[in-house]
Protein backbone atom coordinates (compact mmCIF):
# COMPACT_ATOMS: atom_id res chain seq x y z
CA UNK A 1 0.00 0.00 0.00
CA UNK A 2 2.77 2.23 0.64
CA UNK A 3 4.56 1.99 -2.80
CA UNK A 4 1.23 2.49 -4.55
CA UNK A 5 1.10 5.65 -2.25
CA UNK A 6 4.74 6.51 -3.02
CA UNK A 7 4.34 6.30 -6.96
CA UNK A 8 0.82 8.25 -6.73
CA UNK A 9 2.25 11.03 -4.78
CA UNK A 10 5.50 10.90 -7.33
CA UNK A 11 3.13 11.25 -10.20
CA UNK A 12 1.03 14.53 -9.35
CA UNK A 13 3.51 15.49 -7.33
CA UNK A 14 3.66 18.91 -9.77
CA UNK A 15 7.58 19.94 -8.28
CA UNK A 16 9.42 18.95 -10.78
CA UNK A 17 7.04 20.47 -13.51
CA UNK A 18 7.63 23.45 -11.85
CA UNK A 19 11.67 23.67 -11.62
CA UNK A 20 11.44 22.66 -15.56
CA UNK A 21 9.30 25.30 -16.47
CA UNK A 22 11.28 28.03 -14.27
CA UNK A 23 14.46 26.94 -16.20
CA UNK A 24 13.06 27.71 -19.23
CA UNK A 25 11.47 31.03 -18.05
CA UNK A 26 15.22 31.86 -17.24
CA UNK A 27 16.77 31.01 -20.62
CA UNK A 28 14.29 33.10 -22.50
CA UNK A 29 14.85 36.28 -20.48
CA UNK A 30 18.59 35.50 -20.67
CA UNK A 31 17.68 35.30 -24.66
CA UNK A 32 15.87 38.53 -24.42
CA UNK A 33 18.51 40.34 -23.58
CA UNK A 34 21.33 38.63 -26.49
CA UNK A 35 20.17 41.11 -28.89
CA UNK A 36 21.24 44.02 -26.56
CA UNK A 37 24.35 42.60 -25.96
CA UNK A 38 25.14 42.09 -29.44
CA UNK A 39 24.25 45.48 -30.41
CA UNK A 40 26.66 46.82 -27.13
CA UNK A 41 29.38 44.79 -29.05
CA UNK A 42 28.93 45.89 -32.20
CA UNK A 43 29.39 49.45 -31.12
CA UNK A 44 32.56 49.19 -28.63
CA UNK A 45 34.40 46.66 -31.38
CA UNK A 46 35.42 49.43 -33.53
CA UNK A 47 37.21 51.05 -30.69
CA UNK A 48 38.56 48.03 -29.12
CA UNK A 49 40.18 46.92 -32.58
CA UNK A 50 41.44 50.67 -33.14
CA UNK A 51 42.68 50.37 -29.72
CA UNK A 52 44.50 46.97 -30.45
CA UNK A 53 45.78 48.16 -33.72
CA UNK A 54 47.47 51.30 -32.07
CA UNK A 55 48.89 49.64 -29.19
CA UNK A 56 52.86 48.74 -29.41
CA UNK A 57 53.58 45.34 -29.60
CA UNK A 58 56.71 46.47 -27.39
CA UNK A 59 54.46 47.53 -24.65
CA UNK A 60 52.44 44.48 -24.97
CA UNK A 61 55.01 42.41 -24.39
CA UNK A 62 56.45 43.93 -21.44
CA UNK A 63 53.36 44.60 -19.97
CA UNK A 64 52.91 40.85 -20.15
CA UNK A 65 56.49 40.04 -19.31
CA UNK A 66 56.13 41.66 -16.31
CA UNK A 67 52.77 40.25 -15.06
CA UNK A 68 54.10 36.77 -16.01
CA UNK A 69 57.37 37.45 -13.75
CA UNK A 70 54.91 38.87 -10.61
CA UNK A 71 52.79 35.71 -11.29
CA UNK A 72 56.37 33.41 -10.97
CA UNK A 73 57.63 35.50 -7.63
CA UNK A 74 53.69 34.95 -5.91
CA UNK A 75 54.10 31.09 -7.16
CA UNK A 76 57.49 31.30 -5.59
CA UNK A 77 56.58 32.74 -2.12
CA UNK A 78 53.72 30.65 -2.57
CA UNK A 79 55.68 27.46 -2.66
CA UNK A 80 58.27 28.23 -1.02
CA UNK A 81 55.90 29.21 2.02
CA UNK A 82 54.44 25.79 1.71
CA UNK A 83 57.31 24.17 1.63
CA UNK A 84 58.29 25.52 4.68
CA UNK A 85 55.19 25.01 6.13
CA UNK A 86 55.61 21.36 4.89
CA UNK A 87 59.14 21.48 6.55
CA UNK A 88 57.68 22.81 9.96
CA UNK A 89 55.06 20.38 9.51
CA UNK A 90 57.61 17.17 9.22
CA UNK A 91 59.81 18.82 11.76
CA UNK A 92 56.87 18.73 13.98
CA UNK A 93 55.67 15.43 13.01
CA UNK A 94 59.03 14.22 13.78
CA UNK A 95 59.30 15.42 16.94
CA UNK A 96 55.84 14.46 17.97
CA UNK A 97 57.08 11.02 17.30
CA UNK A 98 60.46 10.91 18.70
CA UNK A 99 58.29 12.64 21.45
CA UNK A 100 55.83 9.68 21.66
CA UNK A 101 58.71 6.98 21.31
CA UNK A 102 60.55 9.10 24.30
CA UNK A 103 57.54 8.68 26.53
CA UNK A 104 56.66 4.96 25.14
CA UNK A 105 60.01 3.99 25.94
CA UNK A 106 60.47 5.65 29.76
CA UNK A 107 56.62 4.24 30.34
CA UNK A 108 58.59 0.62 29.42
CA UNK A 109 61.15 1.73 32.05
CA UNK A 110 59.29 2.31 35.00
CA UNK A 111 56.68 -0.94 34.40
CA UNK A 112 60.11 -2.91 33.87
CA UNK A 113 61.39 -1.17 37.07
CA UNK A 114 57.83 -1.72 38.87
CA UNK A 115 57.88 -5.51 37.97
CA UNK A 116 61.65 -5.89 39.04
CA UNK A 117 60.65 -4.30 42.48
CA UNK A 118 57.67 -6.77 42.79
CA UNK A 119 59.26 -9.75 41.50
CA UNK A 120 61.61 -8.95 44.75
CA UNK A 121 59.00 -8.28 47.34
CA UNK A 122 57.55 -11.48 46.30
CA UNK A 123 61.33 -13.50 46.48
CA UNK A 124 61.33 -11.61 49.98
CA UNK A 125 57.92 -12.99 51.16
CA UNK A 126 58.23 -16.70 49.48
CA UNK A 127 61.54 -16.39 51.16
CA UNK A 128 59.56 -15.46 54.49
CA UNK A 129 56.80 -17.41 54.08
CA UNK A 130 59.31 -20.78 53.51
CA UNK A 131 60.82 -20.32 56.73
CA UNK A 132 57.74 -19.59 58.82
CA UNK A 133 56.61 -22.97 57.00
CA UNK A 134 59.81 -24.39 57.89
CA UNK A 135 59.33 -23.58 61.25
CA UNK A 136 55.75 -24.72 61.70
CA UNK A 137 56.54 -27.94 60.24
CA UNK A 138 59.18 -28.29 62.83
CA UNK A 139 56.92 -27.10 65.58
CA UNK A 140 54.39 -29.52 64.18
CA UNK A 141 56.91 -32.27 64.60
CA UNK A 142 57.97 -31.91 67.69
CA UNK A 143 54.19 -31.70 69.34
CA UNK A 144 53.07 -34.70 67.23
CA UNK A 145 56.35 -36.65 67.88
CA UNK A 146 55.60 -39.23 70.37
CA UNK A 147 57.74 -39.31 73.55
CA UNK A 148 59.83 -42.20 73.78
CA UNK A 149 58.28 -44.64 76.30
CA UNK A 150 59.94 -45.16 79.65
CA UNK A 151 59.93 -48.88 80.63
CA UNK A 152 58.94 -49.24 84.12
CA UNK A 153 62.19 -50.56 86.09
CA UNK A 154 61.89 -53.96 87.79
CA UNK A 155 63.19 -54.33 90.98
CA UNK A 156 63.45 -57.94 91.93
CA UNK A 157 60.85 -58.66 94.71
CA UNK A 158 62.37 -59.05 97.61
CA UNK A 159 60.45 -62.05 99.69
CA UNK A 160 59.45 -60.40 102.31
CA UNK A 161 58.08 -57.25 101.09
CA UNK A 162 54.30 -56.81 101.58
CA UNK A 163 51.91 -56.18 99.25
CA UNK A 164 52.44 -51.97 100.03
CA UNK A 165 55.76 -51.83 99.28
CA UNK A 166 56.00 -53.86 95.66
CA UNK A 167 52.88 -50.83 94.82
CA UNK A 168 55.37 -47.75 95.31
CA UNK A 169 57.23 -48.01 92.15
CA UNK A 170 54.17 -47.83 89.89
CA UNK A 171 52.97 -45.39 92.22
CA UNK A 172 55.95 -42.84 91.79
CA UNK A 173 55.45 -44.00 88.11
CA UNK A 174 51.72 -42.57 88.20
CA UNK A 175 52.62 -39.03 90.39
CA UNK A 176 55.73 -38.37 87.85
CA UNK A 177 54.41 -35.12 86.00
CA UNK A 178 53.86 -35.93 82.37
CA UNK A 179 55.73 -33.73 79.78
CA UNK A 180 53.50 -32.07 77.40
CA UNK A 181 55.10 -29.78 74.40
CA UNK A 182 53.01 -26.70 73.03
CA UNK A 183 53.26 -25.60 69.22
CA UNK A 184 54.78 -22.22 69.16
CA UNK A 185 52.34 -19.57 67.31
CA UNK A 186 53.05 -18.32 64.13
CA UNK A 187 51.48 -14.76 62.98
CA UNK A 188 49.88 -15.45 59.56
CA UNK A 189 52.11 -13.73 56.52
CA UNK A 190 49.75 -10.76 55.79
CA UNK A 191 50.93 -9.28 59.46
CA UNK A 192 54.34 -9.36 58.90
CA UNK A 193 54.21 -7.29 56.21
CA UNK A 194 52.13 -4.48 58.08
Amino acid sequence: MAITDDLRKAVTDPTPLYALAGGVDLVAEKAREIPGLVEKIRQEAPKRIEAVRNTDPKVVQDRVTKEAKEAQERLTRLLGSLDADFKKLSQQAQDAALQGVGLAAEAAVKVREGYDELAERGRGAVQTWRSETAEATEDLAVAIEPEPKQEPVTEPKAEGLTGTDAETPAAAKKSAPAKKTTAKKTTPPSENTK
